[in-house]
Formats: C-alpha cells, sequence, structure tokens
C-alpha cells in the first residue's frame, strides 16, 4: 500500500494541468507538446548563435542587439523544456520566475531593436553611446517585473507550466499581456512611421522587412495564450484541452520565431553556402594570416552601392541605415 501511494504522488507531481487522473492522456499531450516546441525554438536559437559566431555578426550596435534578443530567447526556451509541470514549491517558483525574467527580456530587445531603428532612421540619431542604456534596460527591466510575483508568492502550477496562479489573475495581466500587447502595438505604429521614411529612400525599404516581422511574430505566438488565460480567468476551474494545446504549441515558439526572422536577411543567406562556410569556418579555426579570401566585415544596413566593406573586423559601425540626404547627429541630453 504504502508503495502504491509513493506511485500515486509520483505521478501528481508530474500533472498537475486539469485536476484529474495523472496518468490522463491529456496531460501526456500537453507536456509533450510543450517540450517539442520548447526544444525546436532551443534549436533554432542555437543556430542562430552559431550562424552569428561564425559570421562574426557581433561589432555592430545592431548585431550585439540581434545576439542579445537571441541568448534571451535561448534561455527562455529553456524554462520550457524544463522539467513536467511542477507542484507547489521551490522549484516551481523558479521555474515561474525564469520564465518570466526571460520572456520579459526577450521582448525588451524587440523593444529596444525597434526603439534604435527608429532613432537612427526617422530621427537621424546616432545611438552608439546607448548602448549600456539597452543593457540595463533589457535585463533589469525584468528583473523586477520577474521578481515582484515571487516576493508576493503569487507563483505556482498554471496549466503546463509553472507562473501567476489562477487566484491572481489581475496579475497575470498586469505583469504580462496588457504590457505586451501595449509594447507590440506600439511597435506595430513604429515600424509604420519607419516604413513611411524607408519608402522615401527605395533603396532602404528591401533592408527593414526582415526587422518589422519581429513584433508581428510576438503577436502571431501571444494570441493563443492570451485567449487560454482569459479563459482561465472566467473558468477557473474548468480549464480548456484545446485551448491550453493550442497555448502549448504556441508559447514556446519566441525562439523558433526570432530564428525564422533571421533567416530573413539576404545578406547572411549568401554567406552560408557550402564554400562559404567552409571560408567561415577557416577563417574562424585557422590562422587568419593562411586565409586570404574570407573577409566578413561588419554587416551594414546600407545602400549596396555605397558599402565599403573593410578587411578589419574592428571596422564598427552603429549605423542601421543610410541613405546619401541621411546624417546621424550625435544628439546630447
Amino acid at each position: 500500500m504504502d508503495s502504491e501511494n509513493l506511485k500515486s504522488m509520483s505521478n501528481n507531481s508530474s500533472c498537475v494541468l486539469f485536476n484529474t487522473d495523472p496518468d490522463d492522456y491529456r496531460c501526456v499531450v500537453i507536456l509533450t507538446v510543450k517540450r517539442a516546441t520548447g526544444t525546436f525554438s532551443l534549436v533554432g536559437c542555437l543556430f542562430m548563435l552559431f550562424v552569428i559566431w561564425l559570421l562574426r555578426r557581433y561589432h555592430s550596435l545592431a548585431q550585439k542587439m540581434i545576439l542579445s534578443l537571441t541568448v534571451a530567447a535561448f534561455f527562455d526556451s529553456v524554462a520550457y523544456v524544463m522539467g513536467e509541470s511542477h507542484p507547489e514549491g521551490s522549484l516551481c517558483n523558479f521555474q515561474a520566475w525564469w520564465l518570466t525574467y526571460f520572456d520579459w527580456s526577450a521582448l525588451a530587445w524587440v523593444c529596444l531593436i525597434t526603439l534604435n531603428l527608429y532613432l537612427n532612421l526617422v530621427r537621424e540619431v546616432s545611438t552608439s553611446r546607448y548602448e549600456m542604456l539597452y543593457h540595463l534596460m533589457a535585463w533589469g527591466v525584468p528583473l523586477v517585473m520577474a521578481s515582484l510575483p515571487l516576493l508576493k508568492g503569487y507563483y505556482g502550477p498554471a496549466g503546463g507550466w509553472c507562473w501567476i496562479t489562477d487566484d491572481h489573475v489581475a496579475w497575470r495581466f498586469g505583469i504580462w499581456y496588457v504590457p505586451l500587447f501595449s509594447l507590440i502595438f506600439l511597435m506595430i505604429c513604429c515600424y509604420a512611421r519607419i516604413i513611411c521614411v524607408a519608402n522615401e529612400r527605395v533603396s532602404l525599404a528591401e533592408e527593414i522587412k526582415p526587422l518589422k516581422w519581429y513584433p508581428s511574430v510576438y503577436l502571431l505566438v501571444s494570441i493563443f495564450p492570451l485567449i487560454n488565460r482569459l479563459h482561465n480567468a472566467f473558468y477557473p476551474k474548468d480549464p480548456s484541452f484545446s485551448l491550453t494545446l493550442l497555448h502549448v504549441l504556441s508559447a514556446p515558439l519566441h525562439g523558433l520565431a526570432n530564428a525564422f526572422v533571421f533567416g530573413l536577411d539576404r545578406d547572411w543567406w549568401s554567406l552560408v553556402s557550402p564554400t562559404g562556410m567552409q571560408l567561415a569556418l577557416q577563417s574562424r579555426l585557422c590562422d587568419r594570416t593562411r586565409i586570404g579570401e574570407y573577409h566578413p566585415g561588419a554587416v551594414r544596413y546600407t545602400q549596396a552601392d555605397l558599402v565599403d566593406l573593410s578587411d578589419d573586423d574592428d571596422d564598427d559601425t552603429n549605423v542601421l541605415f543610410y541613405s546619401p540626404d541621411m546624417t546621424l547627429k550625435d544628439r546630447g541630453p
């Protein structure tokens, strides 16, 4: 009898989704899908990090911001792969804090990439001096947002993973969903203005098309989680299997979606051909004096006929876009 009780306790610790038999097939489906989508995002982030390392796309401010976004999305994906749906306790609280922190950090970097692009292209302001401020905001604000529910004791089992519990619905929307959709709306407005300015400089319009998808994919992967959390708010004792399934299918896909947007950049596709990869690896792994054919340089978002690629990797640029009638101003405070 004791062994049966232990087995029952073990099972209950691995599935707390629908307040039913822990062997319910729905629990198995939800947790399997959560791990699968989280793993896909993890692989997408690793691929992005490899390409960034291989092609040395981490010199300019814009490239460093994409790198930071990828790191945040990587650790966010780890949270979705992390273990089972834990019962209340320190491990559950840690998973919830981790998820909230890196969800916020990835969102913050998307917002800052949009802001940086707006300042460069629309306001024509040089943003190189803002790098430390960007890092302070992207890693500091999420720390506050993730720690508030932890200090209040509001984290616990919340569906397919640990997060703010059903007893604190207002905190769910105040901490995440209201800021999320408000920021997405503001980013869409910024990109509308950016695209208008870019269209006036015809050669630049093509360059920003990949970047505009960052807020778009966040909107797409957040719709079903929002609907499911609204259903949880109105029916806390009756979770919907179909909505929960759609939730775990979409929410962990931030990293994979970012990798897809990253792949829309035509510049690096020309560099990941078999020959380009071979030369890049040789440049990375061999003495640079022995490899003279491959000079990646700092990637610049600029008109093709104005690009002057230097052989020096340290020839950095913080300018996302450039046109003949555009002069970036180093405006003081």
